[in-house]
C-alpha cells in the first residue's frame, strides 16, 4: 500500500480503518520529505472529512505548521472553528510531560490547544525527491 501522500488522504485512510491516525500521520511526514516543493502546497490543500474533535485540530495544525515551515500558503480550512479545541489536550496523557509540552509544542498547534513534543514531527532524514 502507497503511503498518504496528503492531509485529507491521511483522514481518509483513518475513516475507512485502513491505519490508524498516528501511523498515517507518520507516514504521510515520510512522503513529504521527498515532495518537490511544487507539490507541497497541493498535499495541503484538500480539506480532510472530519474524525474528531483531537484528530481534526491535529490535522489542521499539521498543515498551517508544514505551511509555515515551507512558506507557501495556509489553506483556508485549517482556520474552521471545528478545527480547534475548547480545552487543551496534551499528547503522552503524563502529567510529568505537560510543561514540557506547554514550551516545545509549534505554534499551528498550541494555538489550537494541542501540546506535543518538539520532535513529535520529526522523522528520518530522506535522500531522494518524489517528482
Amino acid at each position: 500500500m502507497a503511503r498518504p501522500d496528503s492531509i485529507a488522504e491521511i483522514a481518509r485512510r483513518v475513516q475507512s480503518k485502513e491505519q490508524s491516525f498516528d501511523v498515517a500521520v507518520r507516514e504521510f511526514l515520510d512522503v513529504w520529505q521527498g515532495l518537490s516543493q511544487t507539490k507541497r502546497p497541493m498535499a495541503l490543500a484538500g480539506e480532510p472529512n472530519t474524525l474528531g474533535r483531537v484528530q481534526d485540530a491535529y490535522l489542521a495544525g499539521l498543515a498551517e505548521h508544514l505551511a509555515l515551515s515551507e512558506r507557501i500558503g495556509i489553506p483556508a480550512w485549517t482556520q474552521a472553528s471545528g478545527r480547534f479545541l475548547t480545552e487543551p489536550f496534551f499528547a503522552g496523557g503524563l502529567e510529568s510531560l505537560k510543561a514540557t509540552l506547554l514550551v516545545e509544542s509549534p505554534l499551528a498547534f498550541r494555538r489550537r490547544l494541542i501540546f506535543i513534543s518538539a520532535n513529535a514531527l520529526n522523522r528520518p532524514q530522506r535522500d531522494y525527491a518524489i517528482s
